[in-house]
């Protein structure tokens, strides 16, 4: 009898879970279409033309799974141009898929098309994507949800559902405008109009009552609210009206569950959080509000409220019903005060790594690199005459700075340059580790208040574990800054209120459990300690996520040299890498 080369069934059926778990593993390839056009849009009984990916506001959301490889074309169709960041992707190895300009690529030009490709390796949970050109993410951002690997649960209860809500901010002039004209005359520029949820400003701005978002529940289930702060100036506290929130995960990374009632989120954070819904049908409707916070002065920022509506399916009601019953009572939360710095404070300490066996927290125990960067506001000579400028004086305009340097944007990539060896003319490697002039950081101002400028970048050897230290300045008043670094997470293993003090603050470190991120505050007259390896080669921008901060030179990038093995070095450029 002539020998079958048919495998039986038993092992036929073993070798495709096999190949099926192998497929799993390593992931799939998921692609997506960006056409960045123009879309008119109503808000505020106001209509104007907005930047938009696929004509969407927000844009798409984009979903994938730890493993996978995900690609996106993106074609630009209007006059500006663009670049998209996928906020904290690590890129490993894939630093040309980055996005800010000028850092880590030209932007894309009128009628051109760049392709993202990059892998998600050993990261789940919300993320979010958005421009990273001037001020154009105001319009131009989205959602980035990145699941667990198939048959990886979560570790906390399954929510019966999963909501993305996304904060922004809305201007009815163009962003674009107001930002050039605040550069020409030194001065701040204008505030927002109004704050959305979703893209919705809600019921409490004028004339803005059908633009609402509203969350419809069922009694005794578990929401999971993916909350991503796409806001272009403002931390945010947020609460739901007689509801308790579970926070689970922050920057796409599990954390120890605790319930608060309300919690603060900056901007280019995300948190997830379970919301767990009443037994039995309450009889009322719940705002589900948003306010900033903020330690500046009045009129310096948007200060109003945002708010959604948290609505229960009546029993007697069809679950696809889209009524609202405005018979029922309406009951709102409350929130902190605006400048509430001690809430921010116990709020942040709470958060903690699940520094489990699967999810570890690997925090570095040993340091190679020490630095201590000062964060804040400062002054330049004003660009034009007492006449026009706005800025603190009329000689002076606003800016900031990170150890006393207001980063200048090159004009050709900084990646492309450093990957070339043909930096000279573009950058220096010449960023201070220190302060160059002392001072009393949250005291009295010093006199001369003015900042340097220029392009310099801070070089790290492959695979140093770093320590930095940042400390807010009172120079032009105390401010919180949400430093966001492109390329890693760090953990966050200390923070406190004034002058940080070497000898002293560096014994209370928590290097067991410190939370994991990608964007952190530096309080508001206090400092922000944190740690990372230095694992992935490239050139990595950190810089404050008030867009007005990282306008006025709140920035500076990290340059990570190649290790020696294959898999530690920086790959090629995509050919169709934009040009300058």
């Amino acid at each position: 009898m002539a020998a079958s080369s048919a495998l039986p069934g038993s092992l036929l059926m073993a070798a495709l879970m096999l190949l099926s778990s192998i497929i799993q593993a390593q992931g799939i390839t998921r692609h997506y279409d960006f056409n960045v056009t123009m879309a008119n849009v109503t808000r505020l009984c106001g209509s104007k033309s907005i930047i938009t990916v696929n004509g969407q506001y927000p844009g798409p959301q984009l979903v994938a799974r730890e493993g996978d490889r995900v690609v996106v074309r993106v074609t630009n169709h209007v006059q500006h141009n663009i670049s998209l960041h996928w906020h904290g992707i690590r890129q490993l190895r894939t630093g040309w898929a980055d996005g800010p300009a000028y850092i880590t690529q030209c932007p894309i030009q009128t009628g051109q098309s760049y392709v993202y490709n990059f892998t998600i390796t050993g990261q789940r949970g919300t993320l979010w994507w958005h421009a990273h050109i001037s001020w154009l993410r105001a319009t131009v951002y989205g959602a980035l949800v990145i699941l667990p690997k198939v048959g990886v649960p979560y570790p906390f209860p399954a929510p019966d559902k999963e909501v993305p809500v996304i904060f922004g901010e809305w201007w009815m002039a163009d962003t674009e405008t107001i930002i050039s004209q605040a550069t020409k005359t030194g001065g701040a520029p204008n505030v927002s109009d109004a704050y959305t949820i979703n893209g919705l400003p809600g019921p409490l701005y004028n004339c803005s009552a059908k633009d609402t978002f509203k969350l419809k529940v069922k009694p005794g289930k578990t929401y999971m609210l993916r909350l991503i702060n796409a806001a272009l100036n403002g931390e945010l506290f947020f609460s739901i009206a007689n509801h308790t929130l579970t926070v689970v995960e922050v920057d796409a990374v599990y954390v120890k569950p605790f319930t608060v009632d309300t919690l603060v989120i900056a901007p280019g954070q995300t948190t997830n959080v379970l919301l767990k819904t009443k037994p039995s049908y309450p009889g009322a409707n719940f705002y589900m509000s948003a306010l900033p916070y903020s330690t500046t002065r009045p009129g310096t920022f948007d200060n109003t409220t945002v708010a959604g509506i948290l609505e229960y399916q009546c029993p007697e009601e069809p679950s696809s019903s889209p009524s609202f019953n405005k018979a029922l009572p309406l009951l709102k939360p409350t929130l902190p005060q605006m400048n509430d710095t001690n809430f921010v404070g116990n709020f942040t300490a709470k958060l903690r790594s699940l520094a489990t066996a699967q999810y570890p927290a690997a925090v570095p125990q040993s340091v190679d690199k020490r630095f201590f960067f000062t964060v804040g506001l400062g002054t330049l000579p004003c660009p034009g005459n007492a006449s026009t400028c706005q800025g603190p004086t009329n000689t002076t305009q606003f800016a900031a700075a990170i150890n006393n340097v207001s980063f200048v944007l090159p004009t050709r990539a900084l990646l492309h340059s450093h990957y070339t060896g043909l930096s000279s003319g573009v950058y220096s490697s010449d960023f201070p580790n220190t302060p160059l002039i002392p001072f009393n950081y949250t005291g009295t101002p010093p006199n001369n208040t003015n900042v340097a400028t220029g392009t310099k970048l801070m070089v790290l050897p492959f695979n140093a574990s770093v320590e930095l230290v940042m400390q807010d300045t009172s120079i032009l008043g105390t401010e919180s800054h949400p430093l966001h670094l492109h390329g890693f997470n760090f953990f966050v293993v200390g923070q406190g209120y004034g002058n940080y003090d070497p000898v002293n603050d560096p014994a209370s470190f928590n290097l067991v459990d410190p939370v994991e991120r990608n964007t952190v505050g530096v309080p508001a007259g206090g400092w922000v300690a944190i740690r990372f390896r230095a694992d992935n080669p490239g050139v990595w921008f950190m810089h404050c996520h008030l867009e007005v901060h990282t306008t006025w030179g709140l920035r500076m990038a990290w340059v990570v040299l190649d290790g020696r093995l294959p898999h530690q070095k920086l790959l090629p450029p995509p050919s169709d890498l934009p040009k300058c």
